[in-house]
C-alpha cells in the first residue's frame, strides 16, 4: 500500500477529518488532501509527527516509502546532474518540479544549486544556501551550503561576511578516503587511495596558483614564476600518468594557461 492510500486509510479508521490532521501538523486541508490523492507526499521533516498523530512506528508504517522516496530524489538528482552543464535550465527544471513532489527536501535543494547562474542570481541561491544551513541534518549538504555562500560573498566583495561563514567550517586534517584505504583492504582500500590522490592533485594545483596570483598580486616576480613552473609540471603529470583524470571535466576547468584566474565554479 502507497503512503496516500495508508494516511487516508489510517485517517478514516481513527475518525479523523482532513482537518484535524492539517491542524495538527500545522499545514493546509488541500495539502493533506494532495498527499492522500497522491499528488504530492510529505516532507520527511513530516513523517515523525504524523506517526505519532496516529499512534503507529514510523519503521512499519512508512518504511516502504521513506525508501522509495529517497530514490526517487536520487533518480531526479541523477538525471539533472546529467544535463545541468549544456542545460542548466532543463536541470533546474527538472530539480523545481521534484521540489514540488518532495517539498523542502535539502538533497533537491542543495543540487538546485548547482544549475543557477550565480552572476546573475547569486541573492536567491544566497537564500537557498541559508534555508539548507538552518534546516537540514545532512552535514554533507550543510558543508556545501556554507561553501557556495562563502564563495558567493567573495563574489560579492563581502569579504567579511566571507569569514565568518568560513569560520563555520571545521577544519579537519583526514578525509574518510585516507582513513578507509589506510585502514580497511583489497578493492575498498584501492578505490579509496585513488580516489584520495585525485583529490590531493587538485586541490595542489588549485593551491599552487592561488600562490602563483597572490605572488603576482605582491609584485614579487621570482615566486610568481616559481609556482607557475609548479603549476606546468602539475599539469604534465597529471597528463602523463592520469590522461583520462586529466581529459574528464572534473579537471578540465582547472588545466587552463596559467596566469589566467577565474572565479571557482560552484561545481
Amino acid at each position: 500500500m502507497n503512503l496516500h492510500h495508508k494516511l487516508r486509510q489510517l485517517r478514516r479508521q481513527n475518525g479523523f477529518t482532513q482537518e484535524d490532521l492539517a491542524e495538527a501538523l500545522s499545514v493546509s486541508r488541500q495539502t493533506v488532501s494532495k498527499w492522500e490523492n497522491g499528488v504530492s507526499a510529505p516532507d520527511l521533516s513530516l513523517i515523525p509527527p504524523i506517526a505519532a498523530f496516529f499512534g503507529v512506528s514510523t519503521d512499519t508504517l512508512f518504511e516502504y516509502d521513506l525508501s522509495q522516496s529517497r530514490r526517487n530524489v536520487e533518480d531526479i538528482v541523477a538525471r539533472a546532474a546529467r544535463i545541468r552543464r549544456e542545460h542548466p535550465a532543463e536541470a533546474e527544471t527538472m530539480i523545481r518540479e521534484g521540489l514540488k513532489k518532495y517539498p523542502g527536501n535539502d538533497v533537491l535543494l542543495n543540487n538546485l544549486l548547482y544549475t543557477m547562474d550565480r552572476d546573475t542570481r547569486a541573492d536567491e541561491m544566497m537564500e537557498v544556501c541559508n534555508e539548507l544551513i538552518a534546516a537540514t541534518k545532512d552535514d554533507e549538504v550543510r558543508l556545501d551550503a556554507i561553501r557556495i555562500l562563502a564563495e558567493l560573498y567573495h563574489q560579492k566583495g563581502e569579504r567579511t561576511l566571507c569569514a565568518e561563514t568560513l569560520e563555520m567550517i571545521p577544519e579537519l586534517y583526514f578525509t574518510k578516503l585516507e582513513l578507509v584505504a589506510e585502514l580497511l583492504d583489497g578493492e575498498v582500500s584501492r578505490d579509496a587511495a585513488e580516489g584520495q590522490c585525485l583529490l590531493d592533485l587538485e586541490s595542489t594545483f588549485q593551491m599552487a596558483r592561488v600562490l602563483e596570483k597572490r605572488y603576482q598580486e605582491q609584485g614579487n616576480a621570482r615566486e610568481m614564476d616559481r609556482w607557475r613552473q609548479v603549476c606546468e609540471r602539475l599539469r604534465a603529470l597529471v597528463r602523463e600518468l592520469l590522461p583520462e583524470f586529466a581529459a574528464s571535466d572534473r579537471l578540465q576547468d582547472h588545466l587552463i594557461p596559467v596566469g589566467v584566474h577565474t572565479q571557482t565554479e560552484v561545481e
